[in-house]
């Protein structure tokens, strides 16, 4: 249930709808981006949904109360009909220039990191991406670097005012990694870890949240509901292929996830054509699909040598034909009325 104030409602109008939320068994939430102040009635509903409507309905300053049907209350565009902006480093995600984001999988080595970093960011990357803790299917690949990996990630920061996006996968790692990055990233194998999602939420970082194998597009909202539910509208969808009966590359792109998602919720939609193909050959048109079909920002895997990355060479981008897909991007983000 949400209660749409006035326009002219006062402040204190406001607190006693806060107070009265509270007072029967209930948890408010305000959304702090919209025109006028709508909040969120949080905790289960039972028979008495019509005499709640009406017991906020007449209270003073009260515009409307909607019952809404979603499951992801606080990611819906029912709470929250303008879209999220995301603001990092100077950067916004969710408006109308498209974001890229872009290096190695794994960071290997400083002076690898640096120099793409450097690369990536000629060619009009936003966001520096790079691995330094990494879930990989065999134990006995490489893990990454750890906090030595978070360190030549900021370094490379430092050096070239790239911002970091990098993973997390364990709710022991999330102060750690907060010291270092500027996005926390939620791997596609812990979309479902709740209590990473919420550690992350209270973390008040930007998160951007990948869509687990074989979860529904439902099952990425009500995830997301777990990190805003902590406080944090700061988060960042991101489609990377699920799992199908389809074997001719990695995964299977979900391209209709992108505007799905942007119809039912406010906050921002990336794609990740690298682990969604796991084929270089393809990341280009997924990249490109992806923008046409609105994309906000895209996470592209980008090496100087893959035949000798430590993880995922075989669907990573060099450097040139990383700079020629984003000439290509800016064409059709300018076709569909975006900027890069």
């Amino acid at each position: 249930m949400i209660i749409i104030m006035d326009t002219r409602a006062t402040e204190d109008e406001v607190s006693s709808v806060i107070e009265e939320i509270e007072k029967v068994g209930f948890r408010p939430f305000v959304n702090p981006g919209a025109e006028r102040k709508v909040i969120a009635v949080l905790g289960e509903m039972d028979v008495r949904k019509a005499d709640l409507v009406e017991h906020f309905e007449v209270m003073d300053g009260v515009a409307r109360v909607e019952l809404i049907s979603e499951l992801w209350k606080l990611a819906s565009r029912s709470y929250h009909p303008e879209n999220t902006l995301v603001k990092v480093g100077g950067v916004t995600i969710g408006g109308d220039e498209v974001i890229i984001a872009a290096g190695p999988c794994s960071v290997e080595s400083e002076s690898q990191t640096i120099d793409l970093a450097w690369q990536v960011k000629e060619a009009g990357a936003k966001f520096l991406r790079g691995g330094a803790f990494k879930p990989r299917s065999s134990p006995y690949s490489f893990q990454g670097m750890g906090e030595e990996g978070l360190k030549i990630l900021a370094k490379a920061r430092n050096e070239t005012g790239l911002p970091i996006i990098t993973e997390v996968m364990d709710t022991h790692e999330v102060d750690l990694v907060c010291k270092y990055a500027d996005i926390l990233q939620v791997g596609t194998r812990n979309m479902q870890n709740y209590s990473l999602l919420r550690k992350v939420g209270a973390s008040g970082f930007p998160v951007l949240l990948k869509r687990g194998l074989g979860s529904k597009v439902k099952d990425l909202l009500m995830s997301a509901e777990y990190i805003i539910s902590e406080g944090n509208q700061n988060v960042i969808l991101c489609e990377r292929g699920i799992t199908t009966f389809e074997d001719s590359t990695r995964n299977t792109t979900d391209i209709n996830a992108i505007p799905v998602l942007k119809q039912w919720t406010h906050l921002p939609v990336t794609l990740d054509p690298s682990h969604a193909t796991g084929n270089w050959h393809y990341v280009g048109a997924i990249a490109k699909a992806a923008v046409a079909a609105g994309a906000d920002g895209l996470l592209l895997e980008v090496h100087n040598d893959p035949q000798h990355a430590l993880s995922d060479g075989p669907q990573s981008l060099k450097p040139k034909k990383f700079k020629a897909l984003m000439e290509d991007l800016a064409k059709i983000a300018s076709a569909v009325g975006r900027t890069m």
